[in-house]
């Protein structure tokens, strides 16, 4: 094995994972060849969950493709806006089902994409080797603000989340990951990520506070931990959340309309 020298070019917000000196320019990046173009990307401080697109000397290809020297690599971020379905994507296989996993520092978020009715997994004592086999494993987006813990090799759907205030953040991953077509609000507890069903109000009354003024029928429960849920402000404010983040479900999702629960 020798040392190779490989051009790579980083496009889009790809460059904010590069020092400021090395952004929106070529990178030459030396490694023992030969290895795959995955190893040459994460070398460069990109993780390789937010990369959509390689291609080497103009051909697409895969993280994997063995790189020997003197390629000529393009690596570009997801597309929002433009249809590359017809060029062989990193992951040509996309998640069937949008689950998340979270790690420590993203409790809030947590609770937001869960009251949107996304699967949502959170524990702040999971370490980084369990955060990564569980989504491995069960085929979650691992969403960070770590960029090492996104090069673990197991790891094939990450988010990385920049160091954005809660609201900017979350605006901006439902962009991302277009997930407007997807939420279904209200159905999963905000507490524990369990089913939330429709319950009497005989059988939620031991669970409700002693002050009762405003609260009334409709009940929900979560199936797991119990939890109750009515329709008080707290409800139509997050309403109005829906309505703002995804404005072109606004009619359906709006304060002043009824909203029916799964």
């Amino acid at each position: 094995m020798s040392k190779q020298t490989a051009r790579l070019r980083f496009y889009a917000e790809l460059n904010d994972f590069l020092p400021k000196a090395q952004q929106m320019r070529d990178q030459y990046c030396q490694f023992v060849a030969p290895a795959p173009v995955r190893h040459l990307i994460e070398l460069c401080g990109v993780p390789h969950t937010e990369v959509e697109l390689i291609l080497i000397d103009g051909r697409s290809v895969d993280l994997e493709q063995r790189v020997k020297g003197g390629e000529r690599i393009s690596v570009y971020p997801c597309f929002e806006r433009l249809d590359i379905a017809p060029l062989l994507r990193v992951r040509p296989t996309p998640l069937r089902n949008i689950r998340f996993i979270a790690d420590a520092h993203l409790g809030r978020l947590v609770r937001d994409l869960r009251m949107l009715g996304f699967d949502t997994l959170y524990n702040p004592e999971w370490d980084d080797a369990e955060l990564a086999r569980i989504s491995a494993e069960q085929h979650r987006i691992l969403l960070t603000r770590d960029r090492a813990l996104l090069m673990r090799r197991e790891i094939t759907h990450g988010c990385y989340l920049r160091h954005r205030p809660h609201p900017v953040m979350l605006e901006g991953l439902i962009q991302r990951l277009d997930l407007c077509t997807s939420i279904d609000p209200f159905c999963r507890c905000i507490r524990c990520n369990g089913h939330v069903s429709a319950a009497s109000e005989e059988e939620v009354t031991n669970n409700l506070p002693p002050d009762r003024s405003g609260i009334q029928p409709p009940f929900y429960r979560c199936d797991d931990c119990r939890q109750v849920y009515w329709e008080g402000s707290h409800y139509q404010a997050m309403l109005g959340k829906i309505a703002r983040l995804c404005p072109q479900r606004a009619s359906r999702y709006n304060p002043d309309t009824d909203f029916n629960r799964h």
